[in-house]
């Protein structure tokens, strides 16, 4: 069985291994989520009422303004958080807040990471490799 890796522009944060929550959407931490709960509550979202939480979310671009810094923050500090997050296109914004919030991130694939990444799948992001990667195992 051969394992798939995909690598990414930039990285940052710890090495990960999770579970997977994917979907062809967008990322704000603000109005997709409910930080409390730990799930997706924006109706219109792809991924409505998934809990989010210790999942490595796949999602397409970040979405949002300066709130995202301090939200991934606070959901980093309630312990209510994804394990890692995986854009094809992430923003200056989620960048600030993710390393503000010591949180796994990377970003900037060749191929949509949304379409190549299977919903469930485990697993294993590296943001400190040479080359960020996540690799499906």
């Amino acid at each position: 069985m051969s394992t798939k890796i995909f690598y990414a522009a930039a990285g940052m944060g710890r090495k990960v291994r999770a579970q997977a929550l994917v979907a062809s959407d967008g990322f704000s931490a603000r109005y997709d989520l409910d930080r409390l709960r730990g799930v997706f509550s924006r109706p219109e979202h792809k991924l409505a009422g998934e809990s989010y939480n210790g999942r490595v979310l796949v999602l397409d671009a970040a979405k949002g303004g300066v709130a995202t810094a301090w939200m991934l923050y606070e959901m980093t500090a309630r312990g209510v958080m994804p394990a890692a997050l995986v854009l094809n296109r992430a923003n200056p914004i989620m960048v600030q807040g993710a390393a503000l919030a010591d949180f796994t991130m990377i970003s900037g694939f060749d191929v949509d990471i949304t379409k190549a990444i299977p919903n469930g799948a485990e697993v294993e992001i590296d943001p400190a490799a040479v080359r960020p990667y996540i690799r499906v195992l």
